[in-house]
């Protein structure tokens, strides 16, 4: 049985050298990593690792660079800088492998921090919003430290566990991390029509948060049968769930269930999913596996990008050399719905930057990461249109590439590339 105590007081089981993993996204602990950087003048060379958090990572303040060394698997905004400040790293890792890091020992934890809703009658817990690397983290940590509040969602699947399993419990009351609904652009609104244009009844969905995602469902009121098996999911799903559009009916993995390894959006999103079992959240290992998204038909990706070359290479993680987000499942998905029987692998992304630069580029820029090679990829779309490069040559892509860059870029691009076309 854990015991509650203080969040200041649960943190001294922090040590100088220990490696202590932090559960991600909308389950963010702030109130546990809060007391540990209180702690920074105690403490020396401890590692926080973790995927992207919400809310301000103080233990990611330059001026604790002795006491803590930030190791982001994928960085979030709240520690981007750490990379240049020199207290911070970042470990490159397809999301579906992350939770095998900890079990086979590749990276040892001294510590988790992990936030649940509160014991049941018969003394469970939930993770609640986010399970991703988080089970497989608690098994091999040597102290569970859990924030407790009843604000947290409980959500079925991997997420599940006893009190007996924590250490320490800290309760809190306080919101879940969340982001509100943006409005889509007309940008936005027509790059959503052009994905939807591609999605099929009984097709099964993969896509992230934000106004392209959004800009997709709000276009499938009228399809029938789709299915949901996604690495996180926000607001835009509910409601074709509760029309049922989306009922599941027809997955070959999970059937009759909406997966996902975390979730993010507003209160809604959090109600909608809480004590509800149409919702299945599995640990990152399960969702993100390659062999099981393609169990699904019609499996259907949707990722974006930094920006993609004229032959199809994606860059993903990085502005040139400047590590901005990291890999995550874009890859495992790409995969999986690539090998699915009619599926669909699709790149979504505005065809400028907000500055006005090109996001078609003829050359990816220098260090760029490539998260998706050319080979995987088969659908590239645009507020201009759909490039499908699926057994292109190089040149038939080109012509694919520049039709769905700006206007105003297309005869640059094409002429930059030029020099190249013999060699390809």
């Amino acid at each position: 049985m854990g015991k509650y105590v203080s969040a200041a007081e649960a943190v001294k089981v922090v040590k100088s050298g220990d490696r202590v993993y932090v559960q991600a996204a909308a389950a963010t602990p702030s109130l546990l990593t809060k007391a540990l950087a209180d702690r920074a003048s105690e403490l020396r060379n401890v590692e926080v690792c973790h995927l992207h958090t919400e809310g301000e990572a103080y233990y990611a303040k330059p001026e604790f660079a002795e006491s803590f060394h930030v190791n982001s698997f994928f960085i979030g905004a709240n520690v981007r800088h750490t990379l240049k400040a020199g207290n911070g790293s970042y470990t490159p890792v397809f999301l579906s492998e992350l939770p095998n890091l900890f079990r086979k020992k590749v990276l040892l934890l001294d510590v988790v921090f992990i936030h649940v809703s509160p014991p049941d009658k018969h003394g469970y817990c939930s993770l609640g919003t986010s399970v991703e690397a988080s089970v497989a983290a608690i098994e091999n940590a040597n102290v569970v430290i859990a924030q407790v509040n009843p604000q947290m969602p409980r959500t079925f699947g991997d997420g599940i566990l006893h009190e007996s399993e924590i250490d320490y419990l800290v309760e809190v009351n306080q919101p879940i991390f969340g982001h509100e609904v943006a409005p889509i652009s007309n940008e936005e609104a027509k790059i959503g029509q052009y994905v939807a244009s591609l999605i099929e009844d009984r097709s099964t969905l993969q896509m992230g948060i934000g106004s392209i995602p959004n800009a997709v469902l709000a276009q499938l009121t009228n399809h029938k049968d789709l299915g949901l098996h996604t690495e996180m999911f926000s607001d835009g799903v509910i409601d074709l769930i509760e029309s049922d559009v989306i009922n599941c009916n027809y997955k070959g993995t999970l059937r009759g269930r909406a997966l996902a390894t975390f979730l993010i959006g507003s209160k809604r999103l959090y109600d909608f999913v809480n004590d509800n079992p149409f919702i299945e959240m599995k640990e990152s290992s399960f969702v993100n596996d390659t062999a099981r998204i393609r169990k699904n038909p019609k499996m259907v990706a949707i990722n974006s990008a930094i920006e993609v070359d004229l032959t199809g290479q994606v860059c993903a993680d990085s502005i040139g050399m400047k590590m901005y987000s990291g890999v995550g499942g874009q890859m495992d998905f790409i995969r999986g719905a690539s090998l699915s029987e009619g599926g669909k692998a699709i790149i979504a992304l505005p065809s400028v930057t907000k500055k006005g630069e090109s996001r078609i580029v003829p050359f990816l820029k220098q260090g760029a990461g490539v998260v998706t090679t050319r080979s995987h990829v088969q659908y590239i779309i645009t507020e201009n249109g759909i490039a499908d490069l699926y057994g292109k040559t190089l040149k038939q892509r080109v012509v694919e590439m520049v039709k769905i860059a700006h206007p105003i870029h297309q005869e640059r691009i094409e002429r930059e590339f030029a020099e190249c076309l013999n060699c390809v």
